[in-house]
């Protein structure tokens, strides 16, 4: 028995991990697509590293892209089991791919045009909204803590990661020579105390252990509650400076906090009269799933239901749909603040929005989440005076901000308090993914204080056996 790390290896995007028996059998743990690469992220997305034709399961953590974004092109390469994930991540996953298939045509055309003039070969998007149909039919839903046996040698179950709607760890019991291998792999794990959700769950004691590391060497220091830190900087771009505020947000999880958040403050009677959009079509959608699954929350939120029905809307607040209605922003002068995807500002409304917000100083750019280093948001963090927007070069005018504290990632403390509940002594290999080299290389040791003696850190396409 083997697995092969086919990505979010040395990275946090493409999360890919194909576990092969010795008779045969490919268990594919998750399908994400690579975002915020580069020039690298096209080459890494069209080619597999694997035979798609040989993944008899696919089991699916969560429905952010990075982790389901290439499953309607396996489809089409030749997968034909079955797809496994808890219900809330089935309803997200649809509207994402479905979302992702039209944002991957409408850039494509919009690139066209710029390669056209320039004689450049065109492009193809990755695939279309018929590949997300065909790949749909696949999926099968399994209900944390539910036992599910996928033949005589394997089975498993899902337990509550924390991280977005429906997120969830998967553990693995693998049968070989009469021997049971547990395998745990954490997906995405979210933060203790979340503004929204649940904690992540303990789990049984495994013999390996796939754990995330995207934070592995940062504490989210909480500075004050975060509708202070927005209203903070609401009030100082759209009130004094007279501008925008500009918020790349993935719309799931990152999008419904803000609204959260948002409502409080206008429950507690602060929130300024201004417009607030959100730019993304997905977002009302994803939305109204969170409205759907009230069973995600923790006890806070359900709180707050008591006494506000909808705790994601608030006076001011405005879904847009249309592609008119989002380029109509670009021309209205007011102070406001737009909500748009994607979160590290690769593609989608918000690069749109950016490009024509960034060059002047009195608007905002607000991250509020990870971002890959090399992606348009990652630039923007690092403090870079100029950056490439749709092939041309942008003077960073705008005041560029981040709250660190909403990320859905777990800091390292809480990456330790999720693997509290096993016994090191017993866990033969401690794999780290979805992590950037250097902060895997410093968790590693924060691990190896803790008692777990073997945690390696794969490399794009490495193979390990498992004994």
């Amino acid at each position: 028995m083997n697995i092969t790390f086919h990505g979010a290896a040395r990275n946090v995007t493409g999360s890919k991990h194909l576990i092969k028996l010795n008779d045969g059998t490919g268990i594919l743990l998750d399908c994400g697509m690579f975002q915020g690469l580069g020039e690298q992220t096209e080459e890494m997305n069209e080619h597999f590293g694997f035979n798609p034709k040989k993944v008899n399961h696919l089991i699916l953590s969560h429905a952010h892209i990075d982790h389901c974004g290439l499953i309607p092109r396996l489809v089409a390469e030749g997968f034909e089991g079955n797809i496994y994930c808890t219900p809330a991540t089935m309803d997200l996953t649809r509207i994402l791919l479905l979302d992702s298939a039209k944002i991957q045509v409408q850039d494509v055309e919009y690139d066209n045009k710029h390669r056209a003039r320039k004689g450049q070969p065109l492009l193809t998007p990755l695939y279309t909204e018929e590949d997300v149909t065909e790949a749909l039919h696949l999926f099968k839903i399994v209900e944390y803590g539910e036992e599910y046996v996928l033949n005589e040698n394997v089975k498993f179950n899902f337990t509550d990661a924390g991280h977005i709607l429906g997120s969830a760890a998967v553990h693995l019991s693998l049968v070989e020579d009469g021997k049971t291998h547990r395998v745990s792999f954490s997906g995405d794990v979210g933060r203790y105390g979340d503004m929204l959700l649940k904690n992540p769950q303990p789990f049984e004691q495994a013999d390996y252990i796939l754990l995330e590391s995207t934070y592995g060497d940062s504490l989210h220091k909480e500075l004050g509650p975060i509708e202070d830190a927005l209203l903070d900087i609401i009030k100082q771009t759209c009130e004094i400076k007279k501008g925008k505020v500009i918020i790349p947000a993935f719309s799931v999880g990152r999008t419904q906090e803000l609204l959260y958040a948002l409502n409080q403050l206008e429950l507690k009677g602060v929130l300024p009269d201004i417009p607030f959009y959100v730019d993304s079509p997905l977002s009302e959608k994803a939305t109204q799933v969170l409205m759907n699954h009230t069973e995600v929350y923790n006890k806070n939120v359900q709180e707050v239901l008591k006494v506000d029905a909808n705790p994601f809307g608030f006076k001011g607040l405005k879904f847009i749909e249309s592609v008119e209605e989002s380029k109509e922003l670009n021309d209205d002068p007011r102070p406001c603040v737009i909500i748009s995807s994607s979160g590290m500002a690769e593609a989608g409304r918000v690069k749109h929005h950016i490009k024509n917000n960034i060059n002047n100083q009195k608007n905002t750019i607000l991250m509020v989440g990870y971002c890959e280093p090399n992606s348009l948001g990652g630039r923007l963090l690092r403090g870079d005076h100029e950056v490439h927007i749709f092939g041309e070069m942008y003077e960073v005018k705008a005041e560029v901000q981040s709250i660190k504290s909403m990320s859905a990632h777990g800091d390292y403390d809480d990456l330790l308090h999720f693997v509290s509940c096993q016994d090191p002594a017993l866990v033969k290999s401690a794999f780290l993914v979805h992590g950037e080299y250097e902060v895997q290389q410093h968790f590693a040791d924060k691990l190896r204080q803790k008692g777990f003696k073997q945690v390696e850190i794969p490399y794009q396409h490495q193979k390990v056996e498992l004994k």
